[in-house]
């Protein structure tokens, strides 16, 4: 009697109905479900390294190139491990590849996870998480981040403490120098997006970058704006309401944090004119005679 092995599709199956039901729930489930094939499975095959032409990225943002040297452990991977910006999935890096993402300056939070059968984590937990570290990133400069899990870079970036995480273990921030030389970047091949391992990479996310920076400012502003109502209640200077008239009290002063979130919806407001206006010149006046 035969013994019938299923199938990948049929394991997957319920893990995909659990993911589903998970984020229905309002959990955050990290997954790469039908992306995290490797290079056992999906040899990469894009074109050798080139840095991207300049006219291709603002320098007003930040470039940051990702890329996994050749070994023999990550040419025979079943499932390649995931790279997130701020908490967004963008691509799974397979054996001697590399890829970029253009990104807003500022603090960027870059997290690596290992899936399984395309599962990584729910919530605050991971099956395997590779890296995470976040990373101060100025305008105009190019990042070169180094993934390996075999070996780690013969020298540490100039830049950073010894004890970020970034400079020391799986994915580690090199220098230029160090990525140009033989067996780095320079022998990597490109990540190409397709129906085997679809990816989000080797594009800019600046707006996205943007619109989280905005809302965690905003978060932090309303998590200040009520700490300084409580300075106030404390001092008396927040008088309350009688049960019988609900007109009136609140703070007898202007709030600091008010004329902070009026500020930070004035930038934000111009930001969203500001994208607005290039969407117009890029498609036209859109004006036509028939």
């Amino acid at each position: 009697m035969k013994t019938r092995v299923p199938s990948v599709q049929a394991l997957l199956r319920p893990l995909v109905a659990m993911s589903l039901l998970l984020v229905v729930s309002g959990c955050t489930v990290y997954q790469s479900v039908g992306k995290s094939v490797g290079s056992f499975l999906h040899p990469v095959s894009g074109h050798d390294f080139v840095h991207i032409a300049d006219d291709r990225w603002n320098r007003d943002n930040a470039l940051l190139y990702f890329y996994r040297p050749h070994s023999q452990w990550a040419a025979d991977e079943i499932e390649a491990p995931s790279v997130y910006i701020d908490d967004t999935h963008y691509f799974n890096i397979r054996n001697d590849s590399f890829t970029w993402l253009e990104v807003s300056p500022g603090e960027r939070h870059i997290a690596m996870r290992r899936p399984l059968l395309g599962l990584e984590g729910l919530n605050s937990f991971s099956l395997s998480l590779i890296a995470d570290a976040t990373l101060q990133v100025e305008p105009g400069r190019i990042y070169y981040l180094r993934y390996n899990e075999l070996s780690e870079p013969e020298q540490a970036h100039p830049d950073l403490d010894p004890e970020h995480p970034l400079a020391q273990g799986e994915l580690q921030l090199v220098t230029r120098d160090y990525a140009m030389q033989a067996d780095e970047i320079v022998s990597t091949r490109f990540l190409n997006s397709d129906l085997l391992a679809p990816n989000h990479a080797a594009t800019s996310i600046v707006e996205v970058n943007e619109d989280l920076d905005y809302e965690r400012r905003l978060e932090r502003l309303e998590e200040e704006r009520a700490l300084e109502l409580e300075r106030l209640k404390a001092a008396g200077k927040y008088p309350s309401t009688s049960w019988f008239w609900p007109f009136g009290g609140g703070p007898t002063v202007p709030l600091d944090a008010d004329r902070k979130i009026e500020q930070l919806e004035a930038e934000y407001a111009r930001l969203e004119r500001e994208r607005e206006r290039r969407e117009e010149a890029a498609s036209g006046d859109g004006w036509w005679i028939f």
